[in-house]
């Protein structure tokens, strides 16, 4: 499918097809955010929207859809090489069916709009370290080699918490149209997060790792701003805008069961769903950041923490515990003033400083430590939300090879600054936006300059 303008007036190959479904070749818009209202939808399965259906599904694609081991499925529908229809109603009628990528009266639409699958190829330039691709995290996956990437590390904008630098709306397999972040509830961002991470499957390695930051939200009614900083003047007193004069709101009414002022557990049912669609959840690992914002709360403790949940495909994958003791605390060692000589599931780091324009990214000691720990020299680490390049930067330092994808041009232009200036013994060979490091489908009508936005 040809790539299509949108209101921002641009060509980009990197959103959705008009199915919703991830294809390369639809569009990302840029547009006003609208205000965050948390209403759970009223919705039912129609069997009868799919009666005399005759179609067959591969058992590994019902198996995301609908939360279930491959194993428990056989022993639901039988050992069958594909599914029918009505074996899908039989599991979404079983006690153990959860959601994961899609509501449940949405599974089967779901499974009938799949996409094909696209020939990858290496997005490295000959003799390049790293490449930073513009567009949408679905469609990039989708042109990787299976494999390619031995670690996967990123902070994921949190949900209804930040207002980011060209916000670009795509849609999702839930037909939802919206920035990643920006779901107008708490389930739309968990379903959004669990397609992301079944594109990751097949991207990682065997071995590899997937080291995934993300912080709790609470169901409040409050302005969403740009940073820290912002929110800290709010507190202060010294912002003077009252709430119709913000951009953007999140209200905290129509929720089919969160109250307002309740916590989401966010980062908890996101590693319950990656355990759904097959990842191993090796732990969920505690981040006591050493600073925090102060928060306005006279009802609750404060919050000094983040999560980074790490993920594999298998339960021994490589990893090299033994890096944390030689490490710098610099590329994520042991912080000799507040951590032990045991590598445990509280890690206690500094927070970023923010600069370079972006409101959320994490210190480099983060991403050091998770690279180190899961990757030898030489190997691929992949961001697929790169933002200001923190993990790039690590990558480089550590002597890996990286890929960075980020929607936002601005973002990926301050990431290849920074990447530039911090490779393995501050040497760069950089491709970054260069035509011959960026991958298209080999069957797709895109340009490769369509496809980076220039």
């Amino acid at each position: 499918m040809q790539a299509r303008m949108r209101s921002n007036g641009k060509a980009n190959g990197n959103g959705h097809n008009g199915n919703g479904f991830g294809g390369t070749g639809s569009w990302i818009r840029t547009a006003i955010l609208p205000d965050i209202k948390p209403q759970t939808a009223v919705a039912v399965l129609r069997r009868e929207k799919y009666a005399g259906r005759k179609v067959v599904f591969p058992v590994e694609r019902v198996a995301t859809a609908v939360g279930m081991a491959p194993t428990f499925i056989r022993k639901v529908c039988g050992r069958k090489e594909g599914l029918t229809v009505e074996d899908v109603f039989l599991l979404l009628d079983q006690d153990a069916y959860r959601e994961t990528v899609v509501p449940r009266s949405m599974v089967i639409d779901y499974l009938l709009n799949a996409p094909g699958e696209q020939e990858g190829a290496t997005v490295f330039r000959r003799g390049a370290e790293y490449a930073l691709l513009h567009g949408h995290v679905l469609d990039r996956l989708a042109t990787m080699p299976k494999g390619s990437v031995q670690c996967v590390v990123t902070s994921t904008p949190y949900w209804g918490l930040r207002i980011y630098k060209g916000s670009h709306f795509s849609k999702w397999a839930d037909g939802e149209d919206c920035p990643y972040g920006h779901e107008q509830t708490p389930e739309g961002f968990l379903r959004h997060t669990t397609q992301v991470l079944a594109s990751l499957y097949d991207v990682l390695a065997e071995e590899g790792s997937i080291w995934w930051n993300v912080m709790d939200s609470f169901n409040t009614r409050t302005q969403i701003r740009s940073n820290a900083v912002e929110a800290l003047r709010a507190m202060q007193g010294k912002d003077g805008r009252s709430w119709g004069d913000h951009e953007c709101r999140r209200y905290s009414a129509g929720h089919s069961y969160l109250k307002d002022g309740e916590q989401c557990l966010i980062p908890a049912l996101i590693a319950e769903r990656a355990s759904r669609i097959g990842y191993f959840v090796k732990t969920v690992i505690t981040w006591a950041k050493t600073s925090s914002l102060p928060e306005p709360q006279e009802s609750r403790v404060s919050r000094n923490l983040e999560y980074v949940l790490h993920l594999t495909k298998v339960r021994t994958p490589l990893f090299r515990k033994e890096r944390y003791r030689s490490l710098s605390a610099e590329l994520g060692g042991r912080n000799n003033g507040s951590e032990t000589d045991k590598l445990s599931d509280v890690w206690t780091l500094p927070t970023s400083s923010g600069r370079d324009g972006h409101g959320a990214q994490f210190p480099i000691a983060l991403p050091g430590r998770c690279i180190a720990l899961s990757t030898d020299k030489g190997d691929v680490v992949l961001d697929p939300f790169v933002g200001a390049g923190n993990s790039g930067v690590a990558a480089r330092m550590l002597g890996r090879r990286f890929i960075g994808i980020d929607v936002c041009k601005e973002y990926l232009d301050t990431a290849e600054k920074r990447i530039g200036l911090r490779g393995e013994g501050d040497v760069s060979r950089a491709a970054a936006y260069e035509d011959s490091a960026i991958t298209v489908p080999r069957n797709s009508s895109v340009s490769v300059r369509s496809a980076i936005g220039r």
